[in-house]
């Protein structure tokens, strides 16, 4: 794992414990998009080692459904997880339907198993190594 990787991971895992802490204290709409950005950092993470950028969300769930999920080397349903937690992150930002505790759990459940994928396919960070 590269050093900026790395620093993608890490920020995910901030995000992540955010997330916990918003949804305990019954943000769940913020807890939420919490969640979505644990998984987009780790999709970038997961780009950046193909040498891959973007600076649109659009086109980070496009490449990594094309790079990963197509070809096998992540389950699908990670993808249908980054689609899905923009759903759910667009709903509690723009939208006027409350973002629900049970969706909010599900969406940081779905952000746990994409770090721990994450943390198992990139590896260790480069001076670990």
């Amino acid at each position: 794992m590269t050093s900026e990787q790395q620093a993608l991971v890490e920020k995910a895992k901030e995000s992540l414990a955010a997330a916990r802490l918003l949804h305990a204290n019954r943000q769940y709409g913020f807890a939420a998009a919490r969640a979505y950005y644990t998984m987009f950092y780790l999709a970038e993470a997961f780009l950046l080692g193909e040498g891959l950028t973007f600076s649109k969300h659009s086109a980070v769930h496009a490449a990594f459904g094309q790079r990963f999920a197509k070809t096998g080397r992540v389950p699908a349903e990670f993808h249908r997880y980054l689609q899905r937690g923009q759903e759910t992150r667009h709903q509690a930002d723009y939208g006027t339907a409350p973002v629900s505790e049970s969706e909010s759990a599900e969406q940081i459940a779905r952000a746990e198993k994409f770090l721990a994928l994450a943390q198992k396919m990139l590896g260790r960070p480069a001076e670990q190594e």
